[in-house]
Parts: structure tokens; C-alpha cells; sequence
């Protein structure tokens, strides 16, 4: 049984859940890093929210994580990178707590327009200051949404129940979806200039990190005022302070910082400022959400390989994880083929899916296919890094989908380009089970399993029963014997899949190699 631990505080309903679902949960709050550190060997799946950090220290003593999910939409309390290389999945919950988040910023957007809680605190005080909280209103103003995803698009909708006209800078927002959304899609430096309320809604990476600084809060609107319940870091607080002391931007109303938690920062104590401690996604109904969701999602992925908002992996659906299951198995053999068959670096890797293949997720295959193909190659590869590694190490991949196929219901074909040749190897399903077609153009027929041989060579007489007399005389036993040749310039190569009953000795590989026409002999290994 799938065993996870709930080290954050999540809705009670989300342990009841996973043992719903037959995974079997610990609730330990409030751990030190050590204390994490010295249990997470234990368990397929950590459950967090953002008092967590999932560090490359924590993910080191982690031998038998799966998955971490996060109730919540950011991550950056978990090394992503890190739990890649470890073959852990990381999952978020994106849609749980957009509607309270959207609904944050357009609060803050009105109080700051209103000067409500100045004005609160003033009353409360004995003070009747009506003349001191002169305030702005939204209607007719132009919003400038910096991010225009999920969240984003909510708030967009309701500014334009105030009558806001909502403008958008988001470079994967398409132009027929933001047409949908009835918002209009610009540049960053046109929002800057036209926005009269600037709101954030974008993740915090390198292209996001400081987007607002000195120089673009320059180029805004004199009197411009700046929302920001996505993430700290978005904005430069140093420059936002200065940019108000000056006039330039108007007003602030902050529910994140740079570091949290907050308990001091530069912008505290100046009245243009509305702050909050981070209570975008904090109602009732989000946090239950979240919690319930990523339950949901971690016991489905545990117990089904169902894999859902995940970051760091291609989403499988529980429909697809159910088709896809066999042919994941032949994405990892023909992986696992070429890679052992392959001598020297790789530069280029095509895998090419014909027929019902092509109409499938083929995410999850590539990502099977690149695994077993590296895997013989370097150590620490899994199905979740194969892709990151491929492209750090500048191995072209690419991807052909062809949806009719000549002889077979289905073909998966890998074609790989090394630094002295170019291989290729294809394989379908008979019935559920996986068969290899294909090698190097040479068709033949076979089951890929524990030990084999390979061979390649020119096809002339006696190289089959030199084989045969190697094998005697090392004691070996021949399961099957595959054979398949083309005729190609005048010439025959031909090519033998030899299933053996133990594993092949170096001695015998190399006694078959100085066989006269031998061309190339490998041991191969295939655990399924």
C-alpha cells in the first residue's frame, strides 16, 4: 500500500481520501527540516503547502518518493530541478483557490481605490477626515493584467462587471482566447502606458522576476496604481517605494513580498500602501479545495499512475493511463534497444508514431522512450528527468506523428543519429504485448526479454551455426532464435535477435564478434 505524509495543515477531509483510495497516510505538522529529513525515506508521496520546503537535502533522504503535490498553486518552496533529477513528480493545484485569489485582487483594488482601510483606521480612531480620503473610481478605467491565465482571466471578467476596460500582457495568452475574454491583448511597454491600475497574475521566473523596476514604472501612467497577489519578487520593492515618495505610481496594494514571512519591509508604514499577509487563497472554501484536490490527485497517481497538474511530467488523464499502460512498455523497450546498441554519442533523436499511436497522448510515450534510451547511457534517469537530461546535454529531439501506417495497427519508430551512424528500431503490440518489427531497416519479428543478443552481419553462410557452437560450448542455452535480412547494393545485411536462458559471458560476446561476418554483437538486457 502507497504510503504519504501531510507535513503542512490541510482540510482533515484530505486524509480520509487517500484511505478511500487505499493509501495509507501520516499527518505530522510543524517538523523541522531535520525531523523531515529524517522520516520522508518512509513514504511514496509528501502532501504540502507552502510551510514546507522540499530541498535538495530533504529529497537526497527521499528513496522512495513518487510525487509531491502542493494544495496550492505555487511551488517555490519545492526545488523542482532537484526533484526532477530524483524522479519525483511535483504536482500543484491550479484551479482550487482562483476564484478567492481573483476575488483578492479586485478587493484590493477597490479599497485601494477607496482608501478604505485608511479611512477605517481613521474612524476608528475618532477622526471624521471625509475630506482626507478623496477617492478614484474604477469605472471606465483601464486594467492592465500583467498574466492573463486562470486566475487572471476571472479577474478580468469581473473588472469588466465594474465597467474597467481590461487590457493584457501575457505571451502565451492566443489572440482567439483573449478575443473570447473580451480583453484586448498588447505588449508590456503599451499596458505600461495606457494601464491606469496594473494587476499581477503571472508565476515568478527569470522572465517575470522584477518586471516591475525603476525603468518600467517610469514608463506607466503618473498616478498609476499597482496590485500584486501573485507572487513576491514580481516587483522591485525598492524601486515601488521610491516610485510613490516621487508621485509617479499613486498607490500599492501588496498581498505578497519578496521575502515572506513579512515582518518587515520597506514599504511598511506608508499610507499609499495596502499590505496583506498573503491571504489570496485564504477562505474557507479555497483552502478546502486545494486540500481535497490534491488528495485526489496524489491517491489517483499512486494507486492508478494517473498524473494531473503536474510541473515536472506530461499529464496522463485515467483514460490514457489506462491505454497508454502497454505502449509506455514499448516506448521503454524500443528505448532501451537503441540505447544499448548505441557506442557513441548521440545527437539527434527522432521518434516517430504511425496509426493509433498518433491519436494518442504522446507525451508520456516520449518521455518512456527517452528513459530507456539514456538509461544504459548515464545513471540516474527516469521517466520524469529523461526529457531534461536529453536537452542539457543537446540531444535534438523531435516528434512525427503519422496517422496511417503500412502493415500495422500501430508502429513506434526511434531513429537515433550518433557521432558514426544512424540506427532504428520499430515495434507494435500483438494483442497487449510488446514486439520489436524493425531494426536498422531489417524486418523481423520478436519479444524483447531478460537476456538477448544482438547481432548484426553480413548474411552469408555458417553464421548461424558459428553462433550456435559459441553458445554450446559456453553452455548456454538458445530460447528463441530471431532472424530478419535486407538486400540492399548488391548486399544482404542481416540481423538476429538470440533470446538466451543466462547471461552472456564477455568471452562469448567477443568469440562472436571475430566471426567472419560478424558486424556488430551487444548483450542486451531488458527488465520489464
Amino acid at each position: 500500500m502507497p504510503k504519504v505524509l501531510i507535513s503542512d495543515k490541510l482540510a482533515p477531509r484530505a486524509a480520509e481520501i487517500f484511505k478511500e483510495q487505499g493509501v495509507d497516510v501520516d499527518v505530522k505538522v510543524g517538523m523541522t527540516p531535520e525531523e523531515l529529513a529524517a522520516c520522508i525515506g518512509e513514504y511514496d508521496g509528501l502532501a504540502i503547502r507552502s510551510a514546507t520546503k522540499v530541498t535538495p537535502e530533504i529529497l537526497e533522504k527521499a528513496t522512495k518518493l513518487k510525487v509531491v503535490g502542493r494544495a496550492g498553486i505555487g511551488v517555490d518552496n519545492v526545488d523542482i530541478k532537484a526533484a526532477t533529477a530524483k524522479g519525483v513528480i511535483v504536482m500543484n493545484t491550479p484551479f482550487g483557490n482562483s476564484v478567492t485569489t481573483a476575488e483578492h485582487s479586485i478587493s484590493m483594488m477597490m479599497a485601494m481605490a477607496r482608501k478604505i482601510p485608511q479611512a477605517n483606521a481613521s474612524t476608528h480612531a475618532g477622526k471624521w477626515e471625509k475630506s482626507a480620503f478623496m477617492g478614484t473610481e474604477l469605472s471606465g478605467k483601464v486594467l492592465g493584467l500583467i498574466g492573463c491565465g486562470n486566475i487572471g482571466s476571472i479577474v478580468a471578467d469581473r473588472a469588466q462587471g465594474l465597467k474597467m476596460k481590461v487590457i493584457a500582457f501575457d505571451p502565451f495568452l492566443s489572440s482567439e482566447h483573449a478575443q473570447s475574454i473580451h480583453v484586448e491583448k498588447v505588449e508590456l511597454d503599451e499596458l505600461l502606458k495606457r494601464a491606469d491600475v496594473i494587476s499581477l497574475h503571472t508565476p515568478l521566473n527569470d522572465a517575470t522576476r522584477n518586471i516591475l523596476n525603476k525603468d518600467s514604472m517610469a514608463k506607466c501612467k503618473k498616478g498609476v496604481m499597482i496590485v500584486n497577489c501573485a507572487r513576491g519578487g514580481l516587483i522591485v520593492e525598492a524601486d515601488l517605494k521610491a516610485a510613490i515618495e516621487s508621485g509617479q505610481v499613486a498607490s500599492a496594494a501588496l498581498d505578497v513580498f519578496e521575502e515572506e514571512p513579512a515582518e518587515s519591509n520597506p514599504l511598511f508604514g506608508m499610507p499609499q500602501v495596502i499590505c496583506t499577509p498573503h491571504l489570496g487563497a485564504s477562505t474557507s472554501e479555497a483552502q478546502e479545495n486545494v486540500a481535497l484536490q490534491v488528495a485526489e490527485q496524489m491517491a489517483d497517481y499512486l494507486v492508478n499512475g494517473t498524473v494531473t497538474n503536474a510541473l515536472n511530467m506530461p499529464s496522463v488523464s485515467a483514460e490514457d493511463a489506462a491505454t497508454l499502460k502497454p505502449y509506455i512498455e514499448l516506448a521503454s523497450l524500443l528505448g532501451s534497444f537503441a540505447g544499448q546498441i548505441t557506442e557513441t554519442g548521440l545527437h539527434k533523436v527522432v521518434i516517430e508514431y504511425q496509426g493509433d499511436l498518433a491519436k494518442l497522448n504522446t507525451r508520456p510515450l516520449t518521455a518512456a522512450a527517452l528513459n530507456g534510451l539514456l538509461a544504459p547511457l548515464m545513471e540516474g534517469v527516469n521517466m520524469v528527468n529523461a526529457p531534461a537530461l536529453a536537452k542539457e546535454r543537446n540531444i535534438e529531439v523531435s516528434e512525427v506523428t503519422r496517422e496511417k501506417t503500412s502493415h500495422y495497427k500501430s508502429l513506434m519508430r526511434i531513429t537515433v543519429d550518433s557521432e558514426r551512424r544512424t540506427r532504428e528500431v520499430a515495434g507494435t503490440l500483438f494483442g497487449q504485448q510488446p514486439r520489436i518489427v524493425v531494426v536498422n531497416g531489417v524486418p523481423l519479428e520478436a519479444a524483447l526479454n531478460d537476456n538477448m543478443l544482438f547481432i548484426a552481419n553480413e548474411d552469408k553462410p555458417g553464421m548461424i551455426g558459428g553462433v550456435g557452437k559459441i553458445l554450446g560450448d559456453a553452455q548456454i542455452n538458445i530460447a528463441n532464435f530471431h532472424l530478419g535480412r535486407r538486400e540492399e547494393s548488391g548486399a544482404t545485411d542481416a540481423v538476429a535477435l538470440v533470446e538466451i536462458d543466462q547471461e552472456a559471458t564477455p568471452e562469448v560476446i567477443k568469440a562472436i564478434s571475430q566471426l567472419e561476418s560478424a558486424q556488430q554483437v551487444k548483450a542486451l538486457k531488458f527488465n520489464k
